[in-house]
């Protein structure tokens, strides 16, 4: 049965470009001994850990799935500030206070979700896609601020020209393959329909309700006008 470490051993691999037999020759070991450690058939041992971490670039950590940051960061869930309990609104703006209490709510219900289907990848990919949507619009306004670009890793040329957005698609092809690799093993997902979420999370389907809604009536209104 596919574990934490041979999932994330299976998706590096394929985040990498590379074949799984171009992967196992550079790796030292047969294609077929490392088929069964990303399909959990077989735990590696550690000497073998320590060249996946060197190959890949990654921590052990994140490997094993104590972390979800490439470089051993071990930041849990109790380590992150928390806002959702916070009450009024942001200074200056109630539209502002509006926005942020749609997105966060749509995000936790959908993170909810994930979360009872249980898949690693769709969870990964989906705070990928959203981590990076939320990046190239934070960096947008550090620009304009008149702040240094060398705060970023990722130089402007690269910024300019894609690299993030290619970034935030590739995460929605790994999202759209995590969902179908759920549906081919017979996964059972949440119920999605208006009835079932409202049921499920009270507090939070009517954000989620008027997101869809919203961005379904910029998308008629963009059709329209072709």
């Amino acid at each position: 049965m596919a574990t934490d470490f041979s999932r994330t051993l299976s998706l590096l691999r394929q985040d990498k470009g590379v074949s799984q037999r171009k992967a196992a020759a550079e790796l030292g070991i047969s294609q077929a001994l490392l088929s069964h450690y990303e399909n959990g058939i077989r735990e590696p041992g550690l000497s073998f850990v320590v060249k996946a971490c060197d190959y890949y670039r990654v921590s052990a950590d994140y490997l094993l799935g104590r972390t979800l940051s490439r470089d051993g960061a071990m930041i849990g869930a109790e380590d992150l500030y928390d806002s959702s309990a916070e009450k009024g609104s942001l200074k200056g703006s109630i539209l502002a206070t509006l926005q942020k209490k749609l997105v966060v709510n749509t995000a936790s219900l959908l993170f909810d979700a994930l979360g009872k289907l249980g898949s690693r990848e769709a969870v990964l990919a989906a705070g990928d896609y959203l981590s990076a949507a939320l990046y190239r619009l934070l960096r947008a306004l550090h620009r304009r601020a008149g702040e240094k670009e060398e705060y970023f890793s990722t130089t402007h040329t690269d910024f300019d020209a894609g690299l993030v957005s290619a970034e935030m698609e590739l995460s929605r092809v790994r999202y759209a393959r995590a969902l179908e690799t759920c549906a081919a093993r017979g996964d059972a997902f949440p119920a999605m329909d208006a009835q079932s979420l409202s049921a499920a999370y009270p507090g939070l389907s009517q954000s989620s309700a008027q997101v869809l809604h919203n961005v379904d009536e910029r998308c008629r209104t963009l059709s329209e006008k072709e």
